[in-house]
């Protein structure tokens, strides 16, 4: 019945519990684990910045709408399952010292520290969600992309394995994923300078090919039929008004739905009429191969896909708050950017790396 009444969609709760009691308990068994941490504000995550340097900042990056949804993640769970579970453990919880701004904290604290069990494909569908766990001396290594070490799971233990040799002096890293930049920063509180991300990305919001493809037509007609190839897409579900297409440095991770949604956008009347009518299923194994978006696919789409995700790309960073170049000569001039505060300076790298990117694509498709 309690293990019930603390099932979350994060899955985090029971855990944030513990921690919870464990951090403000004098005896605790795990005092000398959480004496490392003297203030957990000291991470930094954007979630802790004043909400106008965090739009100030991180404008266009998806930072600002991801720390949103995790803000108000927090208050439902925290007035939702949290106070009432303490309220009915009164020798164990007080909400004056178990307050929701310490929840906010320690929510932070097992966004940059610990650890998720990896799971089978087959796992990942079948189960909700994979609860996350604390595991001290394996989180004191810091994470690079071109990391020396990774974390290896057994039944009997977990072990930390070098995958290169490590020179005396050299510091370790292990790898917390393919992140990119602005996914490191939201829950790590950190970015890798440029080049260094080699798993960086940046997205084109799914709706900005459709305010592209809108923008494109010249007749209520065209609009018109722009609005029904989008439902028919978000039917085929390859669309959604909150999702995103995300592009690498090498090629587009989410290729199959930006292919088919270029396709589909670029259709004439009787083209889009004829794709209904097979329920978006195609026969034509040339198309198949085409769906891989590398860089150099990318560079042989057909000219009005081309213009439509070139325009895509113009509009996505439209979002920023500053071009390119303005944020390439503030990396390049070291003094003005010794002058910047930490955040500024993690929060231009998140940016530079994300307009490289669509500058890039940009070149490829032009």
């Amino acid at each position: 019945m309690a293990q019930e009444s603390l099932q979350s969609q994060s899955g985090w709760v029971p855990l944030l519990l513990a921690l919870l009691h464990e951090y403000t308990a004098s005896n605790s068994h795990w005092q000398p684990y959480f004496s490392l941490w003297q203030d957990f504000r000291s991470l930094d995550h954007p979630m802790f910045w004043p909400q106008e340097e965090r739009t100030r900042l991180l404008q266009g990056t998806g930072i600002p709408e991801a720390v949103d949804k995790d803000l108000a993640n927090i208050h439902l769970e925290y007035n939702s399952i949290i106070l009432p579970f303490m309220k009915t453990h009164p020798d164990i919880f007080d909400p004056k010292l178990h307050t929701l701004e310490l929840y906010k904290e320690l929510v932070a604290f097992v966004m940059a520290y610990s650890f998720q069990e990896p799971l089978e494909e087959e796992e990942e569908d079948e189960k909700g969600p994979n609860p996350p766990m604390m595991v001290p001396v394996a989180d004191i290594l810091n994470h690079v992309a071109n990391h020396n070490a990774n974390l290896e799971y057994s039944p009997q233990c977990l072990r930390m394995v070098t995958t290169q040799p490590v020179g005396k002096g050299q510091e370790i890293f292990n790898t917390y994923g393919q992140m990119a930049n602005w996914q490191l920063l939201h829950m790590y509180g950190f970015a890798e300078p440029y080049p260094g991300n080699t798993h960086d990305t940046a997205d084109i919001q799914m709706v900005t090919l459709r305010r592209a493809a809108l923008q494109r037509a010249k007749s209520e007609a065209q609009r018109q039929l722009v609005s029904e190839q989008w439902d028919f897409l978000c039917q085929l579900e390859m669309v959604g008004e909150e999702g995103a297409f995300v592009l690498g440095w090498d090629e587009v991770l989410t290729e199959e739905e930006l292919s088919v949604a270029l396709k589909v956008l670029c259709m004439s009347e009787e083209e889009f009429k004829e794709y209904k009518e097979q329920d978006g299923w195609e026969d034509d194994s040339e198309e198949e191969e085409n769906s891989t978006l590398s860089n150099e696919a990318l560079s042989r789409l057909k000219t009005p896909c081309k213009k439509l995700l070139y325009d895509s790309v113009l509009l996505t960073l439209e979002s920023y708050g500053a071009d390119l170049k303005a944020e390439q000569d503030l990396l390049n001039n070291k003094e003005a950017y010794e002058k910047l505060s930490r955040r500024e300076q993690q929060a231009l790298h998140v940016r530079y790396g994300q307009k490289r990117i669509l500058h890039q694509l940009l070149e490829l498709v032009k």
